[in-house]
């Protein structure tokens, strides 16, 4: 058995790697702009809002770790989710290649030090909220299925108490503002539509709860909106 599970450990641990500490610099790496202090905020506060999350996380459901570092393994993930998840992992990264091809080939492109400090401000606020959500839901696994062999059940508490889906508001909120903090035009095109599919993942996913997870319609009466309070 502990053959088996090596395989399965360096795999994440390479996943690991790559996503969560190649992925922020590839803005740097494209554009070899590397006094472009932009990109480095980006990411620092990226990697450090994974880092402390994560640390939290294993404090207080250190099997949510375990759950999430195998979700490709997942066999019972809905279908539709093994084509919206990996999109939106693949979104992130084109938003920020698109960034640093623009930097390259468009060095002169103005910047707003004032703007950039409102949407760095804004992509921590959206990291903490993703994170409060994952640190509040010990079911909050990295694809849509209902963890039965888990116990799982409804969490109405922290952030669940303002939207339904906060992990996604906090990410949307967050994804908006990169193309903000980084000076890039190009990059909304790639955002634009990791929008709209964090949108129909919620949307699927939403429906999904209210029909396979006990009390869930009724915590859908108690906290109306899924993603924007007031809105949707």
């Amino acid at each position: 058995m502990a053959q088996q599970n090596k395989p399965v450990m360096w795999r994440v641990i390479l996943q690991m790697v790559i996503i969560v500490f190649a992925a922020p610099f590839i803005p740097l790496i494209i554009s070899g702009r590397w006094d472009w202090w932009q990109a480095w905020a980006y990411a620092v506060a990226s990697i450090l809002a994974f880092i402390l999350s994560r640390l939290l996380v294993a404090r207080k459901h250190p099997d949510l770790i375990s759950e999430r570092a195998r979700f490709m393994d997942a066999k019972d993930t809905k279908p539709w989710d093994k084509v919206l998840a990996p999109l939106l992992g693949i979104g992130s990264i084109l938003s920020l290649v698109a960034a640093g091809l623009e930097k390259y080939y468009a060095p002169s492109t103005a910047s707003n030090p004032t703007l950039n400090l409102v949407a760095l401000a804004g992509i921590v606020l959206g990291y903490g909220f993703s994170s409060w959500a994952l640190i509040e839901n010990r079911f909050f696994a990295g694809t849509v299925r209902i963890q039965t062999e888990r116990g799982h059940h409804v969490v109405s508490t922290g952030p669940y108490r303002i939207v339904r889906h906060p992990g996604y508001a906090g990410g949307l909120f967050g994804y908006l503002f990169i193309p903000l903090l980084l000076d890039s035009l190009w990059a909304w095109i790639p955002t634009l539509l990791l929008v709209v599919v964090l949108i129909i993942r919620t949307a699927l996913e939403d429906k999904t709860l209210q029909a396979e997870l006990p009390g869930y319609k009724e915590f859908a009466g108690k906290t109306k909106y899924r993603l924007f309070p007031g809105i949707w």
